[in-house]
């Protein structure tokens, strides 16, 4: 399962409220090849679901994954941090045996 921090679920709502998405859009994580470490994050919303598709919902927020990706990303925490460092979601990933600087990318 990829959980969610309740700092997270209150960013994702805040984002469907100001951007006057419909009420079945979904969080949709994800992998990608690339990055400085082997794998990228992907994040974005989706109104479009396949059955295929992993489902959470955590509060009301809705949150999909592929199974390809799911395979990389099971038992992550999807976090979000706003402080002098930046502000943007962060993954909690214990399947990543390395990460980048920035976070965005990891190796298994």
């Amino acid at each position: 399962m990829i959980t969610m921090s309740a700092r997270a679920i209150q960013e994702v709502r805040r984002i469907l409220d100001e951007q006057k998405l419909p009420p079945q859009t979904a969080l949709r994580v994800g992998v990608k090849g690339g990055g400085c470490s082997g794998f990228s994050y992907t994040l974005g919303f989706d109104d479009q679901l396949n059955d295929t598709d992993q489902l959470n919902e955590f509060e009301g927020v809705r949150l999909v994954c592929d199974p390809k990706s799911f395979l990389y990303l099971s038992g992550t925490e999807v976090d979000f941090e706003d402080n002098l460092m930046g502000r943007g979601f962060k993954f909690g990933n214990p399947n990543a045996s390395k990460t980048c600087g920035c976070g965005e990318s990891f190796s298994v």
